[in-house]
């Protein structure tokens, strides 16, 4: 029985069902990590990291931020067997995030009110229907003047539909409102994009009851989903670089 469900279970749902199945109810070890996942890691460690430091009004060096990263990859690195993609080396991707940790770190920004809020809250529909289990979640990023911010690292771009329908900036603000009974005044995503000239793009955008509705009936869908055991490959762009591809191909129903 699952006490809980999170954005990261959802969209792993919607991605690939089966994926799900096989990590979080077979829990069957992955055998490697993409190079790109563990990156994601490094970055968003180093990023909570200096918004905490901010937070209590420490001044930190670049290079210190640089080394933190660093110590984030490697320690990943020691866990996991890493792939890499076609081209990709360890070098390449440790100067891509020093580049785009130097981006942010230089960049203005307002003062840190709270980094890496955690949330285990009910998920509440608009007639008053609540979810059998709480949705969990970290908030990223809460700046001065009630403004959340998503950190992300992407191969490319990402434009205003992907953003206007991110589940994770709904979640989070439906957590905002829940937690402190008004809503945020604005939601951003920060995307650090190791593209082969990295840079980062700020992108702002809002969220309604509507969406929070939205939220609430693909959690519920999903639980049922997964009570009835729906379980199926879903193949797509995603499938080369899948922990579980020798799993997927033996499947059988």
């Amino acid at each position: 029985m699952m006490d809980h469900i999170s954005v990261s279970q959802i969209n792993l749902y919607l991605d690939c069902s089966l994926k799900y199945k096989f990590y979080y109810i077979d829990r069957i070890p992955k055998p490697f990590k993409p190079s790109g996942i563990l990156f994601g890691k490094a970055i968003h460690s180093a990023l909570e990291w200096l918004n905490k430091q901010r937070q209590i009004g420490n001044h930190v060096s670049l290079e210190k931020l640089f080394k933190i990263f660093e110590t984030d990859w490697f320690a990943y690195k020691a866990e996991e067997k890493v792939l890499f993609k076609e081209g990709e080396t360890e070098e390449k991707l440790i100067l891509k995030g020093k580049e785009l940790l130097s981006l942010y770190f230089h960049q203005q920004n307002e003062p840190v009110l709270m980094a890496e809020l955690p949330f285990q809250i009910p998920l509440i529909s608009q007639t008053g229907e609540v979810l059998e289990v709480p949705l969990y979640g970290v908030i990223d990023l809460i700046e001065k003047g009630d403004v959340i911010t998503e950190f992300k690292t992407s191969q490319k771009t990402m434009d205003l539909f992907q953003v206007s329908n991110s589940l994770q900036l709904t979640a989070y603000s439906y957590a905002y409102e829940f937690l402190f009974q008004k809503r945020p005044k604005g939601l951003k995503i920060v995307n650090l994009v190791k593209s082969k000239n990295p840079k980062l793009e700020v992108i702002y955008t809002t969220r309604e009851k509507k969406d929070y509705q939205r939220l609430f009936l693909l959690a519920k869908k999903v639980l049922e989903a997964i009570k009835a055991r729906i379980f199926f490959p879903k193949p797509s762009f995603k499938c080369k670089e899948c922990e579980y591809q020798e799993y997927c191909e033996k499947w059988g129903g």
